[in-house]
């Protein structure tokens, strides 16, 4: 064979991806069917590598390969044709092989061929005592080297190649680690690696430009550089796009794998075209064999990936404390998606806020509760960051005004007149109907549009200012009030300040607590609500807690006060009681 077929040869082998794969029953089932039908205590699916032969199934077999020179196997591969040795021992070539040293005599091997002519190796039967072939057995054994050939070919036509990169898929990945639970020891430690080549963003902006191939390229580019990296020690899967799984034998240690990991991902500059636009992030998740599931590997890889994007070596390995905080916030969307539909469990509470001249209440601020049947009472701070990345950011603020819109109303018809107040979240803003649906719900209702205040922050306002300034400019119109919330936390720009159409900047609170003990945040609030003010706002100050700090805002000019000085969020009933003593 030239050298040339034998790297073409060798190629067609690898991409195949057999090499160093644990034992399949579905090739199992045909070596043992091989014992018994010649009756020998020895039959193998044997794979001829550069310099071993690799046993891909065996039966009778302990060791998984053996050196390839003077192997009969290689005799097999070499010639693309059945051979037969009936003894071992009285073969001139064969008699010192390593399969000699075994004890075996006799050995009979048919190729196994690919549709495109390369010889991967060879289905062969070895007995203990020497022994002739007949013409039929010769024939059964070229059949069921056929019939490994088809099951070869079926696992790399049924979903389990990516024709592209030529690794295989998830699916395959989930069949070799079963196969793996039952060839080795359970609980036995193993690493898996999950590679993401590129963050979502870095993906789409680069599909939008170069198109798919370029997503090609970089999967191409980044299975060599880990073979390269990990050569035979490691099996590697694409799992997706442009996700790699990458899974070690147990001899690699933690500490191992993150030292040629972190090689790699410092590597990037000799292997990857795509470098200056992609940054790779590599998730390590180490795991019990038959204690984890397969699914559940790439789970906690995919977890760890996570936090690899914004660790500073772009690598991080399996945190069970974040992937519970992970599960628990994925736990928290599908539970509010239910409570949204009304199961009961959802509901407002109303802080006051007070007029600093009068001392009386003029308004409240309507806030968004959540007691599930089985998790209790969950936090705003921990769900709502949650919800306002999803599309039930949209939902949860119709119900709240909704809710907060009825609440008016019966407040209104007891003769309670006050301004209430509802946050809105950046999606709300980008809805071109959302001021249509807003004076929709207050003519349901019958409110009159200026008890209503919607409260946005400043981030939130300028994550698309174009879309938000038109939004709150048909809100104005509408006749709904604006306010700025938790002032002085997010961009604070001047012009922003002068164009957006509010009517009250709320101060926050964490420039109000302990504002007696601190002189730079008295000259703070100072600045804000004298600017406000000169803006044509009326300020209110979040977080006044104690006599000492409404002494100060209200001196520094502040119209309004909102704090635990005055209430805590207050159930309806506590709220409308507290409100008929102020």
């Amino acid at each position: 064979m030239t050298a040339h077929n034998e790297a073409a040869r060798i190629d067609a082998l690898r991409k195949l991806d057999l090499l160093d794969t644990p034992p399949s029953e579905a090739f199992d089932r045909i070596t043992r069917m091989a014992a018994r039908l010649f009756d020998l205590p020895i039959a193998a699916v044997s794979l001829t590598d550069t310099d071993r032969q690799w046993f891909k199934s065996r039966v009778g077999v302990a060791h998984c390969s053996i050196p390839r020179e003077k192997a009969p196997c290689d005799g097999v591969c070499s010639s693309g044709t059945v051979l037969v040795i009936p003894d071992i021992l009285a073969d001139e070539y064969y008699r010192d092989s390593a399969l000699a040293a075994t004890g075996a005599r006799f050995y009979a091997g048919a190729p196994l061929v690919t549709r495109e002519g390369y010889t991967l190796g060879a289905m062969c039967v070895l007995g203990m005592e020497p022994r002739q072939i007949r013409a039929d057995e010769a024939s059964l054994l070229v059949d069921l080297a056929a019939m490994v050939m088809a099951q070869i070919e079926l696992q790399h036509a049924l979903g389990r190649i990516d024709p592209i990169s030529g690794l295989p898929n998830r699916n395959q990945f989930i069949d070799d680690l079963g196969d793996i639970e039952r060839d080795r020891p359970r609980g036995e430690q193993r690493l898996a690696v999950l590679a993401h080549l590129a963050s979502p963003a870095q993906l789409a902006n680069a599909a939008r430009v170069m198109g798919s191939t370029y997503l090609d390229t970089m999967v191409g580019e980044a299975v060599r550089s880990l073979r390269a990296e990990f050569g035979l020690e490691a099996k590697m899967y694409q799992v997706a796009a442009s996700q790699v799984a990458v899974l070690f034998p147990p001899e690699m240690t933690l500490a191992a794998c993150r030292t040629r990991l972190r090689r790699w991902l410092a590597g990037q500059g000799d292997w990857s075209t795509s470098r200056f636009v992609t940054t790779p992030a590599v998730g390590i998740a180490p795991f019990e064999l038959g204690l984890t599931a397969a699914m559940d590997v790439l789970r906690i890889a995919q977890s760890a990936v996570h936090d690899a994007f914004t660790a500073p070596q772009q690598m991080a390995v399996y945190s069970c404390e974040q992937d519970a905080a992970y599960r628990r916030r994925f736990t928290l969307l599908g539970e509010f998606g239910r409570a949204l539909e009304g199961s009961g469990q959802l509901r407002l509470v109303y802080q006051p806020r007070i007029d600093l001249a009068s001392g009386g209440c003029v308004g409240a601020e309507a806030l968004l509760r959540w007691r599930h049947p089985e998790l209790g009472d969950v936090s705003p701070g921990e769900f709502m960051p949650v919800i306002e990345q999803t599309s039930m950011a949209r939902p949860t603020t119709a119900w709240v005004v909704d809710a907060a819109l009825r609440q008016l109303r019966a407040w209104q018809d007891a003769g309670i007149a006050l301004t209430l107040s509802v946050n809105v979240s950046a999606p709300n803003l980008l809805e071109a109907d959302f001021a249509d649906v807003v004076a929709e719900r207050l003519l349901a209702h019958g409110v009159p549009a200026a008890h209503l205040e919607l409260e946005i922050t400043e981030t939130t306002a300028m994550e698309n200012f174009a879309a938000a300034e038109r939004t709150l400019a048909a809100l104005h119109a509408v006749g709904v009030r604006i306010a700025i919330d938790d002032f002085g936390t997010g961009y604070s720009s001047l012009s922003y300040l002068q164009s957006i159409p509010a009517h009250v900047v709320k101060i926050d609170q964490s420039f109000v607590r302990g504002i007696e003990s601190d002189e730079r945040k008295r000259a703070l609030v100072a600045a804000m609500i004298s600017l406000s003010h000169d803006l044509g706002y009326r300020v209110v100050a979040e977080g006044v807690e104690t006599e000492g700090a409404r002494e100060l805002v209200r001196a520094a000019g502040s119209d309004e006060a909102q704090g635990w000085l005055y209430a805590k969020a207050l159930e309806v009933d506590a709220f409308t009681a507290w409100h008929a003593t102020h």
